[in-house]
């Protein structure tokens, strides 16, 4: 009797594991022929960051993979209603746009004491139209506010020699507060200068080093950009984000920041922003007569002198 029962229990057994092992290969079984048929091997993890916290951003993302996904760039650069393609156009060694065989944008560099003295004449007579001055920084380990060295003689030669001058600032606010305290320096510094271009919020990932604004929250870095630019608008000036893809994406409430124009860092020979921007640097490592250090190039799709 115990016997039989002990055989009886071995052969359940042995039959709801034959069941389970075929349960289980069907999938890897349907899986491997899948992969068989159309080459794809296991997919590898992605590391990017999350997409912003809020569900604007997190549908705007959505948004943004299905629609770059259709591939080639076609962008709303200048409006939501045209759009801009990009040509193979070079002109005097820099990037320009074309719409129906018209040059549609701007050619212009940005600067900063790095750069040493400027020759702006010969920068006039080799094609830049539009100069950003750099007007300062707030330290990313200190937090202390510094004025760039060159600001005033940049910005004072590049509009006598028929430049179009806008102005940057370099942040690492954390607050509201420090943010309101970097637009009031930088509008008390550039009141004596004509100042026709939009004046930047720069705030920058710092990767190569440990940061105070590290850990920074996407929500808090968006309270920081509104508050400059409300500040900047305030005083009369057109505000005005720098920002990479990376940054902008994953580090800034979009929705929150749509008032105001972007001027996009992305070091490609076509941009892959899929969201309206107005400005575009385009390269670092750029070179122009009365320069003798390498500079960004930039192209705009908007004379904002006008």
């Amino acid at each position: 009797m115990t016997g039989k029962n002990k055989n009886k229990k071995f052969t359940t057994i042995a039959l709801v594991e034959t069941i389970l092992i075929i349960v289980l290969a069907v999938p890897l079984v349907r899986y491997s022929t899948l992969n068989a048929k159309t080459g794809n091997t296991v997919p590898t993890i992605n590391n990017e960051p999350a997409a912003q916290s809020s569900p604007e951003n997190a549908m705007n993302e959505i948004v943004y993979q299905n629609n770059a996904s259709v591939g080639g760039v076609n962008m709303n650069v200048n409006s939501t209603d045209q759009n801009i393609t990009v040509p193979e156009v070079r002109k005097n060694n820099y990037s320009f746009y074309k719409d129906k065989d018209m040059t549609v944008s701007i050619a212009g560099i940005d600067v900063s004491e790095f750069q040493g003295y400027i020759d702006w004449q010969q920068v006039k007579n080799a094609g830049i139209e539009f100069a950003f001055v750099r007007i300062g920084c707030r330290t990313y380990d200190d937090g202390g506010i510094i004025f760039d060295e060159r600001f005033k003689e940049n910005l004072y030669s590049a509009d006598r020699a028929g430049i179009k001058t806008g102005v940057y600032f370099f942040s690492q606010a954390l607050t509201v507060e420090e943010a309101l305290e970097e637009a009031d320096a930088v509008i008390e510094a550039i009141r004596p200068f004509n100042i026709t271009y939009p004046v930047v919020f720069d705030w920058e990932i710092i990767a190569e080093d440990y940061a105070r604004t590290d850990n920074i929250s996407v929500e808090s870095l968006s309270d920081c950009c509104v508050a400059f630019c409300e500040r900047i608008k305030e005083a009369g000036y057109t505000p005005m984000i720098y920002q990479n893809k990376s940054t902008l994406l994953y580090n800034v409430d979009l929705p929150r920041v749509k008032e105001y124009d972007i001027w996009l860092a992305e070091y490609n020979d076509e941009p892959t922003y899929y969201y309206d921007f107005k400005i575009w640097q385009y390269a670092s490592d750029g070179h122009v007569a009365g320069i003798s250090s390498e500079v960004d190039l930039n192209v705009s799709f908007k004379d904002y002198s006008r």
